[in-house]
């Protein structure tokens, strides 16, 4: 490694050695420094491209390239030849052959100057890092000058090969970058027996081209979302199959009974409520866990009577009307949702909701408890919500700030991602479908639209799904709706919800929006001055397959939030309930 060493410092010499103070050779050394400081970042470099291919999918083979290449790039060689360089100036100073030419040995025998004095001497007679830490006498500077430099040297170089690693594994878990920056912190603990003056003019030349180093790092980029994408996928476990037993023990089953057909979906007329026959009561509060018919629940009609007394009402749309009811069986505060038609298509949109809410349960989405049937139609009975809808708070109060949007997005796409893995899109996601709460949480409302896997489509034909404002690129030009346009839909809605108004900006009718959103219209509205400017920009990408999945968002703002220092679980905002008469400032 001597050979090795060497040439590194006579490569060094040429390229920099100027003669004057403190020499040539001081100023080839912290040249030898910068060149070393090259691998750690060429270690970086090189991850950086195979994860343009490999994405987030750390398996033993990736994690064993990775570790090896940080193994190698941080630890081996730059301890080698760092403590190559200090062994050739020992071996200078003592007479020893060295593997520099007579020439090069001649002037390093030279004087220096300034407090130098003989440079071969300066750089292989001293004392070793260890010794000038730990016995603090009989040293060419002062302690607190080695003290201080070994210091801010040693640890400003571990910060920016740290940094190296993290840059190296963005948009991805960041605890791979331990491969680079763990390495390095045993290379400079390993190297204490290098000559003091030597170490301390090496990590000179290696700090500011470790600060450099980041430049190519960053220029290689992340891996594209769609390999992010597809190696998370990758990475999903299978699902467990039961083990069979032997034939041996297999024991016959009775052949069960066809199931009977499921009962059509009527419309609901009075005469035909009247007359048709009552079914049998399922359990109090019972509902289907699975997209499939919903028996009618004790407390309808057919069951002697409501058993929901309406106390004000909340809201009302082309679709229905929502109350704040009580239930007086259970004694407790529910949210009614009536529907105005009582046909086919409302009877199936409300079972859709229904059954969407009974498989999902995830505490930011709304609950739901019954569906009844009411004298003026059928009801959807869901957990009451006191709060303000996030399109009222920031059309009153202004816009989010980069944290409280930070935690609303993290939650929110946790809630959808819990929706995707049962089979369930929202495909409705709007600022006026999230509900702050009292205490700041958010929740997702109106599932109104989704749909769930084995759902049958809708009868109307031509009808838009989704508010145009908010709609996906693909769904405005009639494509099938998927979790990446729930995804798109979300990071819209938070896009207002920093900047107060939809990404593509408003038009004057929903027809100019729809078409807008078919054209995929460039969004012009994103907040630019926003920490979350870029995951915005890519979760609005036109192309389904290039934006990032739900749980690679959530990821990235959980990690913004918590290298802010703040807890991701927090209040969105402290909603404060608008008194009667008064008008909320607005900015």
């Amino acid at each position: 490694m001597n050979g090795l060493a060497s040439a590194l410092l006579s490569l060094a010499h040429s390229l920099f050695g100027p003669g004057f103070c403190p020499g040539e050779w001081v100023w080839a050394t912290s040249a030898a420094g910068a060149l070393v400081a090259l691998l750690p970042p060429i270690g970086a470099v090189a991850v950086s491209i195979i994860r343009k291919g490999t994405g987030n999918r750390y398996d033993a083979t990736t994690l064993g390239v990775f570790g090896g290449i940080g193994l190698v790039s941080a630890l081996v060689l730059p301890w080698l030849l760092s403590n190559g360089v200090s062994g050739v100036y020992r071996a200078a100073f003592g007479g020893d052959k060295t593997g520099l030419s007579r020439t090069e040995l001649g002037t390093l025998g030279g004087d220096g100057g300034c407090w130098v004095g003989s440079q071969v001497k300066y750089l292989g007679g001293g004392q070793s890092v260890y010794d000038v830490l730990f016995s603090k006498t009989g040293s060419d500077l002062p302690f607190f000058v080695y003290l201080l430099a070994f210091a801010v040297l040693g640890g400003g170089s571990l910060f920016f090969v740290m940094l190296q690693g993290r840059t190296a594994f963005r948009r991805g878990p960041k605890w791979p970058s331990r491969f680079f920056w763990i390495p390095f912190a045993a290379m400079l603990v390993f190297s204490v027996g290098m000559e003091a003056n030597t170490a301390l003019h090496f990590l000179l030349g290696f700090l500011p081209f470790s600060v450099l180093g980041l430049i190519p790092v960053a220029m290689v980029g992340p891996p594209p979302w769609s390999v992010i994408n597809r190696s998370d996928r990758s990475d999903e476990p299978p699902p467990r199959r039961q083990q069979e037993p032997p034939p041996s023990q297999v024991q016959p089953r009775p052949t069960p009974p066809p199931p009977p057909p499921p009962p059509a979906n009527r419309p609901y007329p009075k005469t035909a409520l009247a007359s048709a026959p009552e079914p049998p009561s399922p359990p109090l509060g019972a509902l289907a866990a699975a997209p499939g018919p919903i028996p009618p629940p004790p407390g309808s009609r057919n069951a002697g009577g409501s058993r929901y007394r309406r106390v004000k009402q909340l809201g009302a749309g082309g679709f229905g009307t929502v109350w704040q009811a009580v239930d007086t069986q259970l004694n407790r505060t529910v949210a009614l949702k009536i529907a105005h038609a009582p046909d086919r298509d409302t009877a199936e949109r409300m079972q859709r909701e229904a059954r969407a809410l009974a498989v999902v349960s995830h505490p930011n989405c709304v609950k739901v408890y019954d569906l009844a049937e009411e004298p003026d139609g059928l009801a959807l009975v869901m957990e009451y919500l006191e709060g303000r809808p996030l399109a009222e708070l920031v059309d009153g109060q202004g816009p989010l700030d980069d944290v409280a949007a930070g935690r609303l997005w993290a939650t929110m796409a946790g809630a959808l991602a819990a929706a995707h893995e049962k089979g369930v899109l929202h495909r409705d996601i709007k600022p006026s479908n999230i509900v702050l709460d009292r205490s700041g949480l958010a929740h997702l409302i109106d599932f109104g639209i989704a749909r769930s896997q084995g759902d049958s489509k809708m009868t109307a034909t031509g009808m838009m799904i989704g508010t145009p404002d908010f709609v996906a690129p693909e769904q405005a030009m009639g494509a099938t709706a998927s979790p990446a346009s729930d995804a798109w839909q979300l990071a819209a809605t938070i896009s207002y919800a920093l900047s107060g108004q939809p990404p593509r900006g408003t038009r004057e009718t929903p027809m100019a929006a729809l078409m807008a959103a078919a054209r995929a219209e460039p969004v012009s509205r994103l907040p630019q001055r926003s920490a979350h400017a870029r995951l915005l920009a890519a979760s609005l990408d036109p192309e389904p397959r290039r934006r990032p999945t739900l749980n690679a968002v959530r990821r990235e703002v959980e990690g913004w939030l918590s290298r802010a220092g703040k807890s991701a679980d927090g209040p969105v905002t402290r909603v404060v309930p608008r008194q009667p008469g008064s008008q909320l400032p607005r900015r």
